[in-house]
């Protein structure tokens, strides 16, 4: 294992939630329109450094680090790794983040707000979990050896269970996303927060019930209830700072910084599902392998 890979590839991982932060940034204060040229910013590398500017500049700074650690990512993986599927994971997080940058080029040059900043940050959810489940994979607790844990013989499969919880999270974030942009209303958020909800309380369940004993997935429980509980709350708060910039003049630090705050806590949220979603598939054999398994077994017998 490839210990300098693993830590560089958490690094970029870092990195990218920063990212994200800066990206929640320019949106909170207002500040996507600072800045009406790209990749330039007012015909200089570095413009004035005032106002709404001082946001996106940022921003764009931040993701041309990212880009070249992800560059990085890529090519060492490319190098240095076996396993064609961790390859494939590490140029399709580089087209991400190339993708990225020209939706958020096309946002800058070509206006649609809302359609096109909607997408641009759900392109970014989408290179995160990349560049996560990357991170994840690199690890030393995925290259080792683990027990072989079996499913209930009735009943959804425990993959099946959290790769759901996963994909609700993540469809809630999209509703987020396209509410906080002006493409979508309140109402569907709130709506994806009760599936949230119900989707985070059946996972625990099952795996309270089926893996009690088993730590990394106990553990990793832990972490997606916490983070949860707290994006509860955040959004409780956000629903507050909504209210109090609709006839500010300009954005205030206070609501500005909840509402930042709420996006980075569905990002965790997401990370900690997508990390009992990972495990599961490490830990849980599918219903392809156990027939496999079960053929291999019947011709030794």
């Amino acid at each position: 294992m490839n210990r300098g890979l693993h830590r560089f590839a958490a690094f970029t991982t870092g990195c990218t939630f920063l990212l994200l932060m800066a990206g929640a940034l320019v949106t909170g204060n207002d500040a996507a329109d600072s800045v009406p040229d790209w990749p330039l910013a007012y015909g200089k590398i570095i413009p004035p450094l005032v106002g709404g500017i001082r946001f996106e500049y940022a921003h764009r700074v931040i993701a041309g680090i990212v880009a070249i650690l992800t560059l990085i990512v890529a090519i060492w993986i490319a190098r240095a790794e076996t396993r064609r599927s961790v390859r494939r994971l590490g140029w399709t997080a580089l087209a991400l983040v190339i993708a990225q940058a020209l939706l958020g080029a096309l946002r800058v040059l070509k206006g649609h707000p809302a359609i096109v900043a909607t997408a641009h940050a759900i392109l970014a959810q989408i290179f995160f979990i990349a560049i996560f489940s990357l991170t994840i994979m690199l690890g030393p607790w995925w290259r080792a050896d683990q027990p072989e844990l079996q499913d209930p013989p009735s009943g959804f499969s425990t993959r099946s269970v959290a790769l759901c919880a996963a994909a609700v999270i993540f469809v809630q974030i999209i509703l987020g996303a396209g509410f906080r942009h002006g493409a979508f209303g309140l109402l569907p958020h709130l709506i994806g927060a009760v599936a949230v909800t119900a989707a985070v309380v059946i996972l625990g369940r099952t795996i309270r019930l089926r893996f009690r004993d088993v730590e990394p997935l106990r553990g990793a429980v832990v972490w997606l209830h916490a983070f949860f509980g707290i994006q509860i709350l955040l959004g409780g708060a956000a629903l507050w700072a909504v209210q109090a910039q609709q006839h500010a003049a300009q954005p205030l630090p206070l609501p500005v910084a909840i509402t930042v705050a709420h996006i980075l806590g569905g990002s965790l949220t997401l990370a900690a599902a997508l990390l009992i979603t990972l495990r599961c598939y490490r830990l849980v054999p599918g219903t392809c392998a156990l027939a496999r398994s079960s053929r291999t077994a019947g011709a030794r017998v």
